[in-house]
């Protein structure tokens, strides 16, 4: 990965990493298992749904999202202190998942991606069968 930065803003700490494109944030998630999926909620504020880019490919999670600039014409910056950039990342995902129902939707700048486990990998629960003693 590129050179990797800690930015502290207040008490929270962000990565920060800087490609030759600009600065691309690293995304703050948090990923949440169910009985039949995993959920992953990733923090993207400032972008549009049509400008998020999911991957999933050799179980590899990709995320890009981009981030217009926004200013209002005819005015200029006195202080700028919000960082703008691309949200980037990436997670290693279990072959226990089923690739063809990922699913995903945006809302408020959080991002969920719902990641279905396949049926094979899903808790069941067996039942007894009462045989007949003769």
């Amino acid at each position: 990965m590129a050179n990797e930065k800690r930015a502290r803003y207040g008490s929270e700490e962000s990565q920060v990493e800087h490609l030759r494109q600009g600065t691309c944030y690293l995304p703050l998630v948090d990923i949440l298992e169910r009985a039949d999926e995993i959920v992953l909620k990733a923090d993207v504020p400032g972008t549009k749904p049509e400008d998020i880019d999911i991957n999933f490919e050799d179980g590899i999670l990709t995320i890009y999202a981009k981030v217009q600039p926004r200013q209002e014409p005819g005015t200029q910056y006195l202080l700028r202190e919000y960082g703008i950039g691309d949200y980037h990342r990436s997670f290693q995902v279990s072959e226990a998942i089923d690739a063809s129902k990922i699913s995903a939707e945006y809302s408020d700048g959080v991002l969920t991606i719902h990641l279905p486990k396949a049926e094979a990998v899903r808790p069941r629960k067996i039942p007894v069968q009462v045989s007949s003693s003769q």
